[in-house]
């Protein structure tokens, strides 16, 4: 997948902070000890074997550039994602972080993640996994209020057939709709909700205890999501008409919004 600016400093900026060490250490190897090695009648190749030790050093110094840059980047993505408390602070988090977020958390199980190094999307595309031989294609909605439409996933499943990718993953800290749910249904599109969101960042967290035992220290089992808009609930009491006194969830956007959930057992 082409991309703007892409150098070999993007590239090595992007990859594990060893990596830029390994190529630095090549580089200086084949242009101190193996170039000069090489010889020819031509002029070109001659001025180059000649210049070649002189230059080491200096090339392997310009390729070491991107090490501190790719563990300063892992550092922060990982004190990302081990600072998330809850859905809210999820919620909380700019388009690029919540993108970020994502890519440490399907990291951590085991994938190698290409990001979308640019400003915008990338043809929809805003993560590249790749696991045991299968690609996968991954698009970030940080929408915190409205719900994601059918139009989204025909697009993504578009991309999907385009790219001959293995699957794809729409992830949004809000909710879909039911007929992008229906939509998605029977087809290799993995649509993952902000509660789904929450339990997969908390069951990769730095000592995250397994579900099996205990709740992810990520997991809120009061927050509850709008229907209509997929803003968080409030739970409120009735004070006047047939149902004075009873509980009930309430859109927090109120009047805006007039979404409500009947509360069950355990929710108080």
């Amino acid at each position: 997948m082409a991309r703007n600016n892409e150098t070999i400093l993007n590239l090595l900026s992007e990859a594990p902070w060893w990596f830029s060490v390994v190529v630095a250490g090549v580089a200086f190897l084949v242009l101190r000890y193996v170039l000069p090695g090489i010889s020819g009648d031509n002029l070109v190749l001659k001025a180059v074997t000649r210049a070649a030790p002189v230059v080491a050093p200096w090339v392997s110094l310009v390729l070491l550039i991107p090490a501190p840059i790719s563990f300063y980047h892992s550092w922060r993505k990982r004190k990302l994602l081990d600072s998330r408390k809850d859905l809210e602070s999820i919620r909380s988090l700019g388009w690029k972080e919540f993108e970020e977020l994502v890519g440490e958390a399907y990291r951590r199980q085991g994938y190698t993640v290409r990001e979308n190094a640019g400003a915008g999307p990338d043809g929809g595309v805003d993560l590249v996994l790749n696991k045991d031989g299968k690609m996968f294609l991954v698009q970030c909605k940080q929408w915190r209020s409205w719900k994601i439409g059918v139009k989204v996933v025909r697009e993504m499943y578009g991309l999907l057939t385009a790219k001959h990718a293995h699957g794809a993953i729409i992830i949004t800290s809000g909710m879909f709709t039911q007929e992008a749910k229906n939509f998605a249904t029977g087809k290799p599109i993995d649509l993952v909700e902000g509660k789904q969101l929450a339990d997969l960042v908390g069951s990769v967290q730095k000592n995250a205890v397994p579900s099996s035992l205990n709740p992810s220290p990520i997991e809120d089992l009061t927050t509850k999501l709008c229907p209509k808009c997929g803003a968080e609930m409030v739970l409120k009491t009735a004070r006047q008409g047939k149902y004075a006194g009873s509980k009930f969830w309430s859109c927090s956007k109120f009047p805006n919004c007039r979404g409500l959930l009947p509360v069950k057992n355990g929710d108080e």
